[in-house]
Parts: structure tokens; C-alpha cells; sequence
């Protein structure tokens, strides 16, 4: 496999490394942090206008058919600048499912306006005690004359806080845990019976518990066929995975330039800490893993755009997940201790790697969790 990029992968990387370092630096980024929104216009409007927003959408909605492999140069750069903008939510995620499983109404109607930046979308799917359990939906959606009637709380909703319009898994019918019976639906963010309740996440995203009582949507909400939406589910968050892999490499690119620049320049004894050889062995590893990640997350990436069987499909993307969740916990805890204690410091960008890398690393599914699916899908 080549895992160099190719031209035009590149030049997207380079612009919106460029942008990072001009519009976007840590001092930027603190205040957008800190803002109300939590998130910035102008900085969306940039994704839109550089193509970021269109590339995984068919040509016919003005995107560019690209896919996972297409984004990872994108991911990494995002990840270099823990940028906060709901990418992932809405791209990776939301649109993800109209893109998919949606029908031609509805890709005409909502994915030219994700591609314009005009548009943001989130999953709104994890339930209490449902862990990583994609088919765990309590969530209710019932037949009311020509609506659907939904009732349910859905748990840590990336990105609803900035959400136009959320797609929210309900059972149409069958008990919890239960493959068949789960349905998607598009609501309104501001549709009545919906209320949020926002918070910050300990990686300085927005995120928010949805609460839906009685919200009301037509026919024409309905993603896909009623009470088959599972597989579409695992789909859609197996790409959002390999994303996320993809974002990781990036931080812990940061992490790793940061942490190589503080062993060359803090002193101890006289000489820069780096001279240490202890020390130096430590700074190796934490490279190595980071490059054994960035293999499984290309892997990863290349699988979900790629395969056919959707088995082989989660195994390989377990596979990747599990690398890249334990060298996201090597890295960002290497890079803390290797700064020592003012590396836990706000004022120190790693402190902020530390914790996207941490967020990751239990996103879409802990190292045990798909290690516990490869296992299972191994012997199968």
C-alpha cells in the first residue's frame, strides 16, 4: 500500500495547514473556545469555500465523490490544529446518512447546503447504558395518521449545540438491543418537543443530551426503509472511525513536534534534556507508535471506502481502532510527562492534545470494546 498522498490530497493538507497557522493558531482557538458558540462562522465559510465541506458527496450535489481516503490528509491537518468546528459530526456523520441512505429529495434538499457550509447536521443515537452497543435504542417513533411521533433521550450528541437538523435512530418496532426495528429520522433542531442541554466536552468540542417528547415529523423524514436502519448505522460510523484514526495521526503529530522541541530546549544540568538517552528512547517510541498508527488508520480509511462485506469491513476498522486508541494513550501521556508538570498546564497546546487524544481514544469504541469485535468477527 502507498501511504504517501497524492497531489491534490497534499495541496488540500498545505491550504488548510496554512489557514491553521494564520487564522487558527492556539491563541485563536482559545477564544473561539471560550466564545458562546463554541465554534466559528468565518472559520466554517473557509472549509466551504476551499471545497473541505463537498469532498465525500457525489458530483451531483456539487461535492466531488470522494471518500475516507480522500479526507485523511484533511483529518490530519485538522488534528495538528484541534480544530473545533462539528466536521466530523456533520460531514463525517449527519450527512453521512442522507448521503447514504437518504432518498433523492432529500440529498437535492440538505447536501448542497452542507457542501455551502449553509447546513450542519448530528447523530443523535447513544442512549444510556447503551455503551458502545450500536443496536442498544430505546428511543420510540410511532405511526400517528401521517407523522411519526418520537419519544426518547439521546446521550452526548457531538455537535448538536451547532446543529441545524439532527438524525435521530428510534425503534418503529421490537425491544432494545434488537437488530431489526431501528429507523432514522430528520428533525429540526428547533422543532417543538426538542430541547437540548449543552455542555462543553473535555475535549473543548460542544456536545449536548437531547431530549425528544412527542416531536412530530412527516413521512418525508423517514432515512432509509422503516425499521432497517442498523446496518446503514454501522456503516456510516465505521467511516466516521476511520475519520477519527485519521484526526488522531494528526494530533499526535503536534504532540510529538512539541514534546521534541521542549527535550532540545529545556536544560537541566547544563544540557538540554534531550541529551538524555532515557529520555531519548522514550521520544523514538512515541514516534514509532505514531507511524504504526498512521498504517492502520490509511488501512482503515482504504477498507471503508473500499469493501464490500461489511464483516471484513468492521474487522479491519476494529483492527485500526485498537492500534490507534493505544498509541493515542502512549503519545498524549508520553508527551505530558516528558513536559512535566507544566505540561498539564492550559497554557501549553499538548495539555490540549492530551485531552483530544484521550477523547479519541474512547470515541466510536474503546481499544477493549473492538478488540472484543475483532475476536468475534475473527472466528466467524
Amino acid at each position: 500500500m502507498n501511504f504517501d498522498y497524492n497531489e491534490e490530497q497534499q495541496l488540500l493538507a498545505d491550504s488548510i495547514r496554512r489557514f491553521i497557522a494564520k487564522h487558527y493558531d492556539f491563541e485563536a482557538r482559545k477564544k473561539i473556545v471560550a466564545s458562546k458558540e463554541g465554534a466559528s462562522a468565518q472559520v466554517w465559510a473557509t472549509f466551504a469555500e476551499i471545497g473541505l465541506l463537498g469532498i465525500p458527496f457525489a458530483a451531483e450535489q456539487g461535492g466531488f465523490g470522494g471518500g475516507a481516503i480522500d479526507l485523511m490528509s484533511a483529518m490530519e491537518a485538522i488534528g495538528e490544529g484541534l480544530v473545533v468546528e462539528p466536521f466530523l459530526p456533520t460531514v463525517g456523520l449527519g450527512a453521512q446518512f442522507v448521503a447514504r441512505g437518504g432518498s433523492e429529495a432529500q440529498k437535492k434538499a440538505l447536501l448542497p447546503a452542507v457542501i455551502e457550509g449553509k447546513l450542519k447536521l448530528a447523530f443523535a443515537h447513544t442512549e444510556d447504558g447503551a455503551r458502545y452497543d450500536l443496536a442498544q435504542v430505546a428511543a420510540s417513533a410511532k405511526k400517528a395518521g401521517k407523522v411519526w411521533v418520537i419519544d426518547g433521550v439521546k446521550r452526548v450528541v457531538l455537535g448538536a449545540p451547532l446543529a441545524d437538523k439532527l438524525v435521530v435512530s428510534a425503534r418503529t418496532s421490537g425491544k432494545p438491543a434488537e437488530a431489526r426495528g431501528i429507523s432514522l429520522f430528520l428533525v429540526d433542531r428547533g422543532a417543538a418537543g426538542v430541547s437540548l442541554r449543552p455542555y462543553l466536552t473535555v475535549d473543548e468540542t460542544r456536545a449536548a443530551d437531547v431530549l425528544l417528547k412527542g416531536v412530530e415529523v412527516g413521512a418525508d423524514a423517514l432515512i432509509g426503509k422503516e425499521g432497517e436502519a442498523l446496518a446503514l448505522i454501522e456503516e456510516v460510523v465505521d467511516f466516521a472511525t476511520a475519520l477519527a484514526c485519521a484526526e488522531a495521526i494528526g494530533v499526535m503529530k503536534q504532540a510529538n513536534d512539541a514534546t521534541l522541541e521542549y527535550l532540545k530546549t529545556r536544560k537541566q544540568f547544563g544540557v538540554p534534556i534531550g541529551t538524555f538517552q532515557a529520555l531519548q528512547h522514550r521520544m523514538v517510541d512515541m514516534v514509532i507508535a505514531a507511524e504504526q498508527a498512521r498504517s492502520m488508520a490509511c488501512l482503515a480509511c482504504a477498507k471503508v471506502d473500499a469493501e464490500t462485506d461489511p464483516a471484513e469491513r468492521k474487522r479491519l476498522v476494529s483492527a485500526a481502532k485498537v492500534k490507534i486508541a493505544d498509541a493515542c494513550r502512549q503519545v498524549s501521556q508520553e508527551a505530558i510527562q516528558l513536559h512535566g508538570g507544566m505540561g498539564m498546564s492550559e497554557e501549553l497546546k499538548v495539555s490540549h492534545s492530551f485531552r483530544r487524544l484521550t477523547m479519541i481514544a474512547q470515541q466510536f469504541g474503546d481499544a477493549e470494546h473492538h478488540l472484543e469485535r475483532f475476536a468475534a468477527l475473527d472466528r466467524s
